[in-house]
């Protein structure tokens, strides 16, 4: 099913989200103090799944940690995780990535994130990104605003004003990834346009473009528990949101980030290379 994600569903009240987001950013507490305790941890359980990536014990510890506080708090709402797939409601859902970047966990890298998302009627109106080992967290929430903290007080963030491809920042996630989805020319002609461009990789690029400090990310294999955290903390940083080919959608398979200002010129550029010169 495709989910739009630029606009909120009739009914969606900012004050009625405030609730939801406090209860996210104690589920993204309850996930930080589950993922941190086995952080790095010599003796780590890492097991194989039938797609032929990783999962660990904290995988499956942190996102059981998450689905137990909605499961008393939220009985009614439905609950879809990267490891323990979906059940109940689609009206309202909780998407759960509880360790994105799981290759980077098993391995001691700290760039890795657990990604909370409520959607309702399939839009992500909440987000939260907790990067707990470098001690970061984003946020946001349809008509809340998008925040970050590290130990000083919270603060707003925005994307950057940028208005030209020769003068943005693009991070492309991995060669890999656009060289298998059939988009390598693609990549050699974004790289070749934009001031600077480099694969961050996972949740943090996305992160970095809320904060107003790259103008680009894209990448493709993704489901929706990889980036419906994100699309509320983009959409409220000023940003845009959608799948490489344009769509309002979280279930493409893929998806495209900017500060906004630049949308149609990167999709242009990445599709026909008639944005070049924006």
């Amino acid at each position: 099913m495709t989910s739009p994600i630029t606009q909120p569903p009739a009914g969606a009240r900012p004050d009625g989200l405030a609730a939801d987001l406090d209860l996210a950013l104690r589920l993204a507490d309850a996930a930080d103090a589950v993922s941190m305790a086995r952080f790095d941890a010599p003796d780590l359980d890492v097991r194989t799944k039938a797609d032929a990536t990783h999962v660990t014990e904290a995988d499956l510890a942190t996102e059981r940690a998450i689905r137990a506080i909605l499961e008393a708090e939220r009985p009614d709402d439905g609950v879809f995780g990267e490891e323990f797939g979906a059940q109940g409601s689609t009206a309202r859902q909780w998407i759960i990535d509880p360790i994105d970047g799981t290759a980077n966990y098993l391995k001691g890298i700290p760039m890795w994130a657990t990604l909370i998302s409520l959607a309702i009627d399939g839009v992500p109106q909440v987000g939260v990104v907790s990067q707990p080992a470098i001690g970061r967290r984003w946020w946001g929430a349809t008509g809340l605003g998008a925040w970050t903290s590290t130990e000083a007080e919270p603060r707003r963030i925005h994307v950057s004003d940028v208005d030209r491809l020769d003068a943005a920042s693009a991070s492309f996630q991995s060669i890999a990834q656009w060289d298998e989805s059939g988009h390598l020319d693609a990549l050699i002609r974004l790289s070749r346009t934009v001031w600077r461009d480099r694969g961050y990789g996972d949740a943090w690029p996305y992160m970095l473009l809320a904060e107003g400090r790259l103008e680009f990310v894209a990448e493709f294999g993704v489901k929706e528990y990889d980036i419906a955290a994100h699309v509320p903390i983009v959409r409220e940083a000023g940003g845009r949101f959608t799948s490489f080919e344009g769509t309002d959608s979280i279930a493409e398979l893929s998806s495209l980030a900017t500060n906004g200002i630049l949308h149609d010129a990167f999709l242009s550029l990445v599709h026909d290379g008639t944005g070049a010169g924006a």
